[in-house]
């Protein structure tokens, strides 16, 4: 997972960490330390909004067009599962 580079979409801004977002239940916290999940209710967050005060850009984007890098892990993974596929295994 160090492939994986977290940025906003439409902007680029970086996340640096800090708990910039807010869930309906009061918590703040920083979503990408859960993957959009609300440490204390248990929200998942599909929508991110990028945080203007900290140098983004304010818009809203999928939580997981955030993470780049994901489509190289798929892939990396779909062609292990194919190797272990053309290996014969006796039980």
């Amino acid at each position: 997972m160090d492939d994986i580079h977290i940025c906003c979409p439409i902007c680029r801004w970086e996340p640096d960490g800090q708990p910039y977002w807010q869930c309906t239940c009061g918590c703040e916290w920083d979503t990408f330390s859960t993957g959009g999940r609300c440490p204390q209710c248990g929200k998942v967050h599909e929508e991110t909004q990028c945080i203007d005060y900290a140098g983004g850009c304010s818009q809203f984007s999928p939580h997981l067009d955030w993470y780049e890098g994901l489509e190289d892990i798929v892939k990396k993974l779909k062609e292990e599962i194919k190797e272990r596929w053309s290996v014969k295994e006796y039980v």
